[in-house]
């Protein structure tokens, strides 16, 4: 799968407010001055002395934002503070939303040889969300690709806790997995937001063990709400699923995986699952949105899996740039000179055998939809249609179009 939004306000009486009602008092002032009569040069000349310095009070208040008053300099460090400190504090609402999640958040351990008695250091690392409590039970969200191949698995609380975890349910296509653990000690469970309302730029936290150092906390902002990253399902440099991800700048590294991502109101929004690790790349992490996410949990909750539904096909793409077919190849296909894209079988089994395909068919279309690609076969088949359904397959054999119907099965445990 990979390596591993707010407006603020103040209580402070704006400085054109302050100014204005002190001009105002000087205005009232000046008339009266102007109408006296009989007046000394002494006294005019003082009366303008004092006209003069009061404006130029005003005036430097202006500038420096200062208050226009000839109060002490403790007296006005006193009113400066409390004004500071009846302000709205920006940084609060971070702090507030990391004390809310960080109990929710765990370490997850993966003994890939059973072997408990080996450092921390020497296993594998990542992150889990506690988001449910049952029947003395507490359920753990994670990355799929953190609990794989793990004869072994615990969790480690905030406090430090360590917890023999068990394997609910995983998802390998959503990178999604379930377990639990004892709930005891255990008191708090995440509120999961919503990850459909996200807006560009706002404040989000990233939450998890990153490099082993649980616990961790960073911050940023949504760079992209529903980014479409290509993945590889097999991790054979082979990319045949997309996957639909929050962008961040949050730091995220090898350990965050399965952590939370989390918007100011502590809801967690996403469960982090990769980045892109290359030189000179930064501030390029992914998350799965919790929407994805918790359809995904509660199949695994009720079934254990994801049913989808299975052809039985292993293919190849006719137009792969990366590799591509050679002419004495294309040329055994026989297409015709206007068939540019589809799928070129390589060995069928289960449903696709059972209504005839075989070695070389080129499929073009499902139900007269036009089947480009291998991932565009696998979106059409779990986001189209269902388990039982009969699907119309349209292909080329030996240069001619051909249909079939195919009746999709469960796809078999992997």
């Amino acid at each position: 799968m990979g390596l591993f939004q707010d407006d603020f306000y103040s209580t402070k009486v704006t400085k054109r407010r302050r100014v204005f009602g002190r001009a105002r008092k000087a205005r009232e002032i000046w008339p009266r001055s102007r109408s006296s009569r009989g007046l000394s040069t002494l006294q005019i000349a003082t009366i303008s002395s004092v006209i003069s310095a009061f404006v130029a009070v005003l005036l430097f208040s202006m500038i420096t934002g200062l208050p226009a008053s000839g109060k002490a300099p403790h007296a006005v460090a006193a009113l400066n503070s409390k004004q500071v400190d009846s302000a709205a504090d920006p940084y609060e609402r971070l702090v507030q939303a990391a004390a809310k999640v960080r109990p929710t958040v765990v370490s997850i351990v993966n003994y890939k040889d059973g072997k408990k008695d080996k450092s921390l250091e020497e296993s594998a690392l990542g992150s889990g969300v506690i988001f449910k409590k049952d029947k003395g039970q507490a359920f753990i969200i994670t990355n799929n690709h953190v609990i794989e191949g793990a004869q072994e698995l615990e969790a480690v609380t905030v406090n430090g806790e360590m917890k023999k975890a068990k394997l609910v349910g995983a998802d390998k296509v959503n990178d999604i997995a379930v377990l639990s653990v004892d709930g005891k000690n255990i008191g708090e469970v995440a509120e999961m937001g919503d990850s459909g309302k996200l807006r560009l730029g706002e404040t989000v936290l990233a939450i998890g063990n990153p490099l082993g150092l649980g616990d961790t906390l960073t911050s940023g902002i949504v760079s992209y709400t529903n980014r479409i990253v290509p993945v590889s399902l097999n991790q054979d440099g082979v990319y045949d699923w997309e996957q639909e991800v929050i962008q961040t700048d949050a730091a995220i590294n090898e350990g965050n995986s399965g952590g939370a991502l989390v918007d100011l109101n502590g809801k967690v929004i996403g469960i982090n699952t990769m980045k892109i690790a290359d030189t000179g790349v930064e501030g390029l992490g992914f998350a799965i949105p919790a929407d994805q996410v918790m359809k995904t949990v509660n199949e695994l909750m009720t079934h254990g899996k994801v049913a989808r539904p299975y052809i039985g096909i292993y293919s190849m793409d006719l137009n792969n740039s990366y590799a591509p077919l050679e002419e004495d190849q294309l040329k055994e296909l026989k297409l015709p000179s206007d068939v540019k894209d589809g799928v070129v079988v390589l060995d069928a089994i289960g449903p696709a055998q059972e209504a005839g395909l075989q070695l070389n068919d080129v499929i073009v279309k499902f139900n007269d939809t036009p089947i480009p690609t291998t991932l565009e076969m696998k979106k059409f088949l779990y986001d189209k249609v269902k388990i039982g359904d009969t699907v119309k397959v349209t292909f080329y054999r030996d240069g001619k179009e051909q249909t079939t119907n195919v009746k999709l099965a469960e796809k078999p445990d992997q």
